[in-house]
């Protein structure tokens, strides 16, 4: 599949503007992850992508992303690509037994909550938002409540990473494309 045809496909099944901005901003950090660790970023990229593109016609579990799966088998697309998007959700029974799909689990709830901090933030902006202010949001249960702290630390804990160097990685893959995801520039 390529970039085209996955977009076409998010747009199709897609009308939401900030759904479409979260499958922007999960698609760049994938791709961001994929160039770090010597991966193919256009194939990353595109499981970031479409991971939520069933998302408004099957908003609940356990519909999403598994009749998501199905539309996409009709079409013919790859069942390793099908398997690696349905991955993120811990009810498809797909493993998270590869680099991409802990990737993708650990930035998919994380990408909305960055940008949910910086939207909070004077400058509106990504320019000046560091991990230790999203660290402190997180901390605050009632700042964007429905996000599953317990997946966020699972996720970067799966990466064996560092919690705030994981959110600062992430923040800065975002910086480029804040106006796409309607935050402020030059706040910096």
């Amino acid at each position: 599949m390529t970039h085209e045809q996955a977009l076409a496909l998010l747009n199709e099944y897609t009308q939401s503007e900030s759904l479409r901005k979260h499958a922007l901003a999960v698609e760049t950090a994938m791709r961001a992850y994929a160039r770090k660790l010597g991966e193919d970023e256009d194939y990353w990229g595109i499981v970031g992508l479409l991971h939520d593109f069933d998302w408004e016609i099957h908003p609940s579990l356990p519909d999403h992303p598994m009749k998501g799966a199905e539309i996409l088998r009709a079409r013919g697309v790859d069942e390793a690509l099908i398997l690696d998007l349905i991955s993120h959700a811990d009810h498809s029974g797909v493993p998270r037994d590869t680099l991409l799909r802990k990737v993708l689990f650990a930035v998919d709830e994380l990408t909305g909550f960055i940008i949910a901090a910086a939207l909070v933030r004077p400058s509106r902006s990504l320019d000046d938002l560091e991990a230790r202010s999203v660290v402190k949001k997180l901390k605050d249960k009632s700042f964007a409540a429905a996000v599953n702290r317990d997946d966020l630390r699972a996720g970067v804990e799966a990466l064996g990473m560092d919690l705030s160097e994981h959110i600062q990685f992430v923040i800065e893959a975002l910086r480029p494309i804040g106006t796409d995801l309607g935050l402020a520039t030059g706040a910096s």
